[in-house]
């Protein structure tokens, strides 16, 4: 694999970095089975492309992305805490309604943003290829996005809404407002994928319908190899362990895409994702197996 080939994973892999930890907000501090990912991704790319093309700066364009993603969140917790909608199909009714509502955003099945200013073409400079520099300039915004997420968690706002996921009975007898704290968790959540998919917009030069497609899959495969590396409790490993495990894992794909003797094509990617998800699973177990072995 060219270094120019590890360049792009690590840039893809650290923007579905913010899918990671949006994802470890509603699936492992929530415990809420969210599907609305795949929807919310794509929708943060219509909007940021369909706002930047319309003439918005691109900062503008992609903080309103990312409150689109929020708002759709919330729509999936009212689903189910106002309307007593199971919480899984809640979130797949969601999904089903945003591909309608990014085709009604776009117009068309794709806007083109190749010849548009984006957030990567204001930094663009001749000392710094641009392969590189787009990297960089997504690491610093994780990095921000990270920080910013442990400091919330460690707030009392963040501990209720830890709570909510852990246990929301005694979190209800505590004085917690359970439901508003779902609908907060799943806002914040949508909104990391929302602004993973307008930087994956702006990256790739496109915001097209079907770029949300097995969303949800990837970044539970973040997460899972991301828990396989680094099991830990503490948040802040945790959200580390979850960015580090996007990264892997588009790097793993990568390497599985550009490995001539193995064979395999870009239709292949859904087969690469299930096989990797499969190894971290069994890992943990095969590592727990040896050591009651070793007990023994």
């Amino acid at each position: 694999m060219s270094w120019y080939a590890l360049w792009g994973a690590l840039e893809i892999g650290l923007i579905y970095g913010l899918v990671a930890l949006g994802v470890l907000i509603s699936f492992r501090i929530l415990r809420f089975p969210d599907l609305t990912v795949d929807g919310s991704f794509p929708l943060g790319a219509a909007v940021a492309a369909t706002l930047i093309v319309s003439g918005w700066e691109p900062f503008s364009a992609t903080l309103a992305a990312t409150l689109a993603g929020a708002l759709a969140g919330a729509v999936t917790g009212w689903l189910n805490v106002r309307l007593k909608i199971m919480d899984l199909l809640a979130s797949i009714l969601m999904m089903i309604a945003l591909y309608s509502i990014n085709l009604r955003i776009m117009g068309r099945p794709n806007v083109p943003l190749i010849t548009e200013p984006t957030v990567f073409t204001l930094f663009m400079n001749e000392s710094v290829p641009d392969h590189i520099l787009r990297p960089l300039l997504i690491l610093v915004v994780v990095a921000a996005v990270k920080f910013a997420l442990d400091w919330y968690l460690g707030t009392q706002a963040g501990l209720a809404l830890r709570a909510t996921g852990s246990n929301p009975r005694m979190a209800r007898a505590q004085g917690v407002a359970t439901g508003a704290m779902v609908l907060a968790g799943l806002a914040l959540s949508n909104a990391l994928c929302a602004l993973g998919g307008a930087l994956f917009a702006q990256s790739q030069g496109v915001s097209d319908i079907s770029m949300g497609i097995g969303t949800i899959v990837i970044g539970l495969a973040a997460v899972i190899v991301g828990e396989s590396l680094f099991s830990s409790r503490r948040l802040v490993i945790m959200t580390a362990a979850a960015i580090l495990g996007a990264v892997l894992y588009r790097v793993f794909v990568a390497l599985a895409l550009n490995a001539d003797f193995i064979g395999l094509q870009a239709q292949d990617l859904n087969l690469i994702t299930a096989v990797l998800v499969t190894i971290f699973l069994v890992v943990p177990l095969l590592r727990q197996r040896l050591r009651g072995r070793r007990r023994n």
